[in-house]
């Protein structure tokens, strides 16, 4: 299948194990962050750490929107359901983040709350036609992936006059995370965290292309190499990374040409653009409080703002005590490190996010049973 079994094939792996251990210098150790989730999910599941030298580490970023969406925004959500009346549409992987008081968006749903799993914008759009008499509201998460989407949606519901839809709108931006993680005065004062280059998002790249990435190769001379989600995609990334520190390169490469762009898709910018403007702040779990790294929707199409109509106000809340989620989405800490992974953290019964979305770090360590045999 193209781009599939020519990009999981066990010789060329092997051949490139080979390579990225001649490249690297004895001595010498190296520290990629991966920060899409979908990264981590190939790492652990390929069992890449054991084809890597043991001076080349991986450390996981917060690149899962399930598992930086803080506790705060499922409170919301849940509101919305139970004490709102609306019938609230959801992405299924949202459905059994923790939230408050014990409860998530499942067990809202087990106590009465009309939520459904949805698959699009385009099935929340159609539970809006065939419920005219209720309020009907999309819970939309995510990165710039699926922000186009849900910008599409509101502008149909616009075009349509769809009076009883609206979106709660919790869609956060890749760039800014990635420089508040090397501006993270917490990060720099543990110094357990060097990172010398990043793999870059895939499928967010394909929206925004490779251009934004710049600024972290210039201002922060970190290399940045733009990677597929299959394995050999990410251990050609890790190659080229691997050059450039050893040259003292520090730039932007695109190692997955045949999805992305240096510009992007510019019809999906120019829709985000015209639907969303940035927020002054915003929460993210484990990051805590960035600024200008999520959207708003614009105040021309507020009649389909969730926050605005039903005059939802945020409230921040700490995580479980005893979950490390916040540490592992900075990557100051692994899974492993955590006291309760795979005991009382399941992906059976999620303490924390990052057990919950299959993206999430703790549940890729978990699922391929590799953080058994990982070493610091």
């Amino acid at each position: 299948m193209k781009y599939i079994d020519e990009f999981r094939d066990a010789a060329l792996a092997r051949t490139l194990a080979t390579k990225i251990a001649r490249l690297t210098q004895a001595g010498r150790r190296y520290s990629f962050m991966e920060f899409c989730g979908g990264h981590t999910h190939a790492i652990s599941r390929y069992g890449l750490p054991d084809l890597l030298p043991p001076n080349v580490r991986m450390v996981h970023g917060p690149g899962c929107p399930v598992c930086v969406l803080p506790i705060g925004r499922i409170n919301m959500a849940i509101a919305l359901a139970l004490q709102h009346g609306v019938i609230l549409c959801t992405y299924g992987d949202t459905l059994r983040v923790p939230a408050s008081d014990n409860l998530s968006l499942m067990k809202a749903k087990a106590l009465g709350g009309d939520i459904r799993m949805v698959y699009s914008t385009l099935d929340a759009l159609q539970i809006a036609r065939d419920n005219p008499e209720r309020e009907v509201v999309f819970f939309a998460i995510g990165f710039e992936t699926t922000t186009p989407p849900t910008a599409l949606a509101i502008l149909q519901a616009q075009q349509e006059q769809l009076a009883n839809f609206s979106v709660l709108c919790c869609h956060v931006l890749t760039p800014a995370a990635v420089t508040h993680i090397l501006e993270s005065p917490e990060v720099r004062q543990w110094g357990t965290v060097p990172i010398d280059g990043f793999i870059g998002p895939a499928h967010v790249s394909t929206v925004i292309g490779s251009r934004p990435y710049e600024q972290f190769a210039a201002n922060y001379q970190k290399p940045v190499v733009i990677a597929g989600f299959e394995p050999l995609d990410v251990m050609q990334a890790i190659l080229m990374l691997i050059a450039q520190v050893n040259d003292g390169r520090a730039e932007v490469e695109n190692e997955f040409s045949r999805a992305v762009g240096r510009d992007g898709n510019k019809k999906a910018q120019d829709r985000m653009a015209e639907v969303f403007e940035l927020r002054p702040t915003f929460e993210w779990r484990g990051l805590g409080t960035v600024p200008d790294s999520a959207l708003l929707i614009r105040e021309s199409y507020g009649s389909f703002d969730a926050e605005r109509r039903f005059n939802l106000a945020y409230r921040s809340v700490r995580d479980n005590k005893a979950c490390e989620c916040g540490a592992i989405l900075r990557g100051v800490k692994r899974p492993q490190d955590c006291k309760i992974f795979g005991t009382l953290c399941t992906p059976e019964n999620p303490i924390g996010s990052c057990m919950v979305s299959s993206e999430g770090a703790c549940a890729a360590h978990y699922s391929y049973g590799r953080y058994r045999a990982m070493t610091p």
